[in-house]
């Protein structure tokens, strides 16, 4: 993998262990309107934006078409994300020996802008990156290959020189669809049939994979 340079990172489930809150704030929602989530929904709207996530619920909810079913769940989220969030420390750790090294770094994230920045900023890591793409601030959400490309150009590394780092198969798919090389970060120790996994991160071996070592 030697040749690459910039590194772009996922932020939910990468950066931050902001899922569980995600899901509690979308079931706590839904309770509202009779509506009681299921494990199985979990995995057919991880990675994707609100938006798209809200699409999905609204087969099972009967919602007025003119409320913001997103609004209520982001205002729901951002509470919970003030009182509990957490960063992964492997990931702080790996964010700031990168940046440390010089290599540049961005973040890729399908969460809206205000809730994206509010997750960095409550870390200090918004300063490590050199662009902050959210899914506010392009026409598809993942697995379009959108969020990576604008990543890419903000950083000024064509996407053959940048590295992705997803926790979703959608993720590192539409890291892939932006000519990137991708690896899948699945903490739980499972393995991916389509891109390399693995459990944790480490910059020593990123820089590696950087052909920086």
């Amino acid at each position: 993998m030697s040749g690459l340079r910039g590194v772009v990172f996922d932020c939910d489930g990468v950066l931050v262990d902001s899922e569980p809150l995600s899901e509690r704030a979308w079931a706590m929602v839904l309770d509202g309107y009779g509506y009681t989530a299921t494990p199985g929904d979990w995995p057919a709207t991880r990675g994707t934006t609100n938006g798209d996530t809200a699409a999905y619920f609204r087969r099972f909810v009967a919602v007025d078409p003119g409320h913001d079913l997103v609004a209520e769940v982001e205002a729901t989220l951002s509470e919970l994300l003030a009182a509990e969030l957490e960063a992964f420390p492997d990931a702080v750790a790996t964010v700031r020996a990168l940046a440390g090294e010089g290599v540049p770094l961005a973040v890729a994230s399908s969460s809206g802008r205000v809730q994206l920045d509010l997750k960095l900023a409550r870390f200090d890591l918004t300063r490590y990156f050199d662009r902050v793409v959210s899914c506010d601030d392009v026409a598809r959400g993942k697995p379009a290959p959108d969020l990576f490309l604008a990543a890419a150009a903000g950083m000024g590394i064509p996407p053959s020189r940048c590295f992705a780092v997803d926790d979703t198969e959608i993720g590192a798919d539409a890291a892939v669809s932006a000519g990137m090389r991708a690896v899948l970060l699945a903490r739980d120790g499972s393995l991916s049939a389509r891109h390399p996994t693995v459990s944790h991160l480490d910059a020593e071996l990123i820089l590696h994979w950087l052909g920086l070592r």
